[in-house]
């Protein structure tokens, strides 16, 4: 058909997505398998939360909304920022999206000119370069392998940034490899940035409650506050509130750049649903208890899972330090042959081989930008864990 846009030649749909598919699609061929593929948490979103979904829909709280957020949630907003990250926004700063995928394309969509650079270090969460394919921006992928865990290093952001740079993409907690960057590698980063003042940051903080191991979450915008106008600190409700379905994300950012951003949502989506926004209020004002009892069983999931798969023979995994997700090597398993005379060239090949020999779903590195990795999500009971971690463990056994 010839009457599709050419700019969708710059994008491929997303990998993650495909994948669940696939997976889904095999199991209801009444196949085994296991899916570790997704990018959402397993527990239910809290009662307290749908209740005030609730008695929103029961209290008339279904007609329009503001783009920006009802009065209520962008006071929730406001006093998040405040009280979890010490950034003072006013509510001409912040604007809610439907879902923090949303939030990035409308920055990206009122910011970017042609050719404009945005540096985004692999491995990076897989839409992340599409959407800036889509607003006729350039991705410049920088590699940070797991010898410097995974995160872009000061000289490599400097050497990166020309005249041409709009934006750095930085998210932390990362995913895919759930590493966080502390307090002073983001200090060392923002000596860079400051030294130039064109560079905007999207700080991707979507899992900033799903950090362990005692560890401190820090954000740019709040370490360094000589770049707040610069930075535009992305969050949202789906990861720690478990509302991945609810479509809601936000963000806190100069009063222009969100300006912009509301005037692309205004001739698009509008706004996302009015319940979700009600429950948005309950879920950042509300009880916050279950966080941490999420975060203890997401560890002793983490740690088997770590522990397991450092016992198979050609893969290596470091301990994520938050997020749902472990990013192992299998550098190991490249070259090897399958029992059926197939060799492994690549990460892709591998995963494929997991799910087709042993019914296991999981993401190839290669769709976050860095091989020869996969990305599993531990978000899953610590049944399917271990049965998932033996099946993988038998596949590797298989090849030769």
């Amino acid at each position: 058909m010839t009457n599709i846009a050419k700019r969708l030649n710059r994008i491929k749909p997303s990998m993650t997505v495909g994948i669940n598919v696939k997976a889904n699609a095999l199991r209801s061929e009444g196949k085994d398998v296991l899916v570790l593929a997704a990018g959402e948490p397993d527990f239910d979103t809290p009662e307290n939360i749908r209740k005030a979904a609730y008695e929103a829909m029961e209290t008339g709280q279904t007609r329009y909304v503001p783009g920006k957020g009802t009065p209520a949630l962008q006071k929730a907003i406001q006093d998040k920022f405040l009280k979890d990250n010490h950034i003072n926004y006013s509510f001409d700063e912040i604007m809610v999206g439907v879902g923090g995928k949303h939030i990035i394309y409308n920055a990206m969509m009122a910011t970017l000119n042609p050719g404009d650079e945005v540096i985004i270090p692999a491995p990076f969460w897989v839409s992340y370069p599409d959407i800036v394919l889509l607003a006729e921006g350039t991705p410049i992928i920088v590699q940070c392998p797991q010898e410097q865990n995974f995160k872009i290093t000061p000289k490599q952001l400097e050497d990166n940034i020309n005249e041409k740079t709009k934006w750095l993409m930085l998210n932390s907690p990362s995913n895919p490899t759930g590493v966080l960057y502390s307090k002073d590698e983001l200090k060392e980063l923002a000596k860079i940035l400051i030294k130039n003042p064109n560079v905007l940051v999207m700080s991707d903080d979507i899992y900033e409650k799903i950090v362990y191991d005692g560890l401190e979450f820090s954000t740019l915008a709040s370490i360094e506050p000589s770049l707040k106008d610069r930075c535009l600190t992305l969050n949202g409700v789906s990861k720690s509130y478990c509302m991945t379905g609810w479509r809601l994300g936000y963000c806190g950012a100069h009063k222009d750049i969100i300006s912009a951003m509301n005037k692309i949502q205004s001739q698009s989506t509008t706004s996302t649903s009015s319940i979700s926004m009600a429950a948005a209020v309950e879920a950042l004002t509300g009880n916050q208890n279950f966080i941490h009892d999420h975060n203890k069983s997401f560890v002793k999931r983490r740690d088997m899972v770590v522990s397991f798969l450092n016992s198979i023979e050609g893969i290596s995994c470091l301990t994520p330090n938050g997020a749902f997700y472990v990013y192992p090597s299998c550098v190991g398993l490249i070259g090897k042959k399958t029992p059926e005379g197939k060799e492994i060239r690549n990460d892709e090949e591998f995963m494929n081989y997991l799910l087709e020999s042993e019914g296991v779903a999981g993401v190839h590195g290669a769709a976050f930008g860095l091989s020869p990795y996969f990305r599993l999500s531990y978000a899953a009971s610590e049944a399917t864990l271990n049965e998932a971690c033996l099946r993988i463990k038998r596949a590797c056994e298989k090849l030769k």
